[in-house]
This record gives C-alpha cells, structure tokens and sequence, in this order.
C-alpha cells in the first residue's frame, strides 16, 4: 500500500469511529447474522392452521416492519394460535388486551390469556399475571397469587420477575421481609444485567450481618434455572 493509500485508510477508519461511535469490527469477527423470514412460506403454514406460524406471522404484524395490518391483524393470528394452546401466542394476546391494541381494551381478557400462558409455564404469562394481581387489574388484588407467579417466572431465569421478587422481600410488600432471599433474587436479576437491581442491592449489603451474606451468597452460587412443569392433562 503507498503510503497516500495508508493514509487515506487511516482517515476513513478515523471517521467511522466518530461518525458511528462504536469501535471498528475487529478482522476476525464474525459478520453479524440477519434474520430473514420467509412472509410467504409462514403466511401459508399459518392459513393450514400451523400453530408456531400463527404466532410469527402475529408477531410480523405486531412489528409492522414487513406487512401493514398492525396489531388488529398480529391480533387475529395471535388468536388463532392462543386458541389451539400455544403459550407464546396466548402471553402475546393478553398483552393486546391490556394495551388495547387491535382489540379493546379488557383487562379480564387480558388475565385470562395470561393465565393460560402462565399455567404452561410461559414466563411472559407468569410475570405479567403477576403485575395484573399486584395492580388489581381483571383480577382481585392478591399478593400471594402474585408472588407465586413471579416466582415461577423467576426460578425460570425471568429477570424482570427476579427484581419484582426481590423487591418486595427487600421492602416486605405483601412478605415478611428477608433479606437473604432479597439479595437472592437481586443478585440473579443484576447478574442478567437489570440495572434497577444495584441500588437496592448495595444497600442490602451494607446492612447485612456476615453470616446473611454468607447465606446469600451461597444461594445465589446454587441457583439452578428450573425448566416450567408441563401442565397436568
């Protein structure tokens, strides 16, 4: 390479660390993966009545990147899905009925096709009929029912539930406060990178006696994610 064609790489390379600041690819990185969807081959699995491509072709309009429709059509493919037991598709209809997108608003609804979810161990259901019984939203206010789905979403992995369990044994919401069990879930949750978790979870520490964190401490290194129980036929 002359040394104008040196210098011009440099300049180039220069300017695409300040125009897109982000640093250069390194020469043996992988080129990133795009995933592509076949619109037509899932839009026909889906009309034959396949369950999985209902719920992408519901999740495609839901999107709206690649079809319009919106959500009144991700809607309808989410149902058709929901309505032959797909979990994924039933959380996602729930979701719907609680934003009101391309249904109406209903919360009972909501809860009911969470729940469904919920019960197949579907850990979107778990944790959002979790929140709709904290809130009182198309179902009672109950905090037993909701630390037991969060708790479910939680031994799954769900770090969002891991914070919400954390937090309500951190501050004694509808629990007994705990502090092993509030480091606990804290610890899993900003170990999945939930930036929320840190504040309360460094105060925990500066409260805790030696022997609490060492309890907790053991917890958290035995944590195993449990896979969700198959519902009872």
């Amino acid at each position: 390479m002359t040394l104008i064609g040196l210098v011009a790489a440099v300049v180039a390379a220069v300017l695409y660390v300040v125009l897109t600041k982000e640093p250069l690819p390194s020469p043996d990185a992988k080129p990133a993966v795009v995933e592509t969807v076949d619109l037509e081959g899932t839009r026909a699995k889906a009309e034959r009545g396949d369950a999985q491509a209902q719920n992408v072709l519901g999740k495609i309009y839901a999107k709206g990147d690649l079809v319009k429709g919106g959500y009144k059509e991700a809607a309808k493919w989410y149902r058709q899905a929901a309505d032959q037991g797909y979990a994924a598709a039933q959380a996602a209809l729930g979701e719907l009925y609680e934003a009101g997108q391309g249904v109406p608003k209903d919360y009972p609804e909501a809860a009911k096709w969470y729940r469904k979810a919920a019960e197949q161990g579907d850990v979107k259901g778990q944790y959002s009929l979790a929140v709709l019984y904290v809130v009182g939203n198309g179902v009672p206010r109950d905090s037993k029912e909701a630390m037991k789905w969060y708790r479910q979403a939680a031994d799954q992995g769900e770090e969002l539930a891991q914070y919400a369990l954390g937090m309500r044994y951190y501050e004694g919401a509808g629990v007994t406060p705990d502090p092993v069990e509030a480091y606990l879930w804290l610890s899993l949750a900003a170990a999945r990178g939930l930036p929320d978790a840190a504040p309360p979870l460094a105060e925990l520490k500066r409260r805790m006696t030696r022997e609490q964190l060492t309890e907790a401490e053991r917890r958290v290194k035995t944590f195993v994610i449990k896979k969700p129980t198959p519902p009872a036929k």
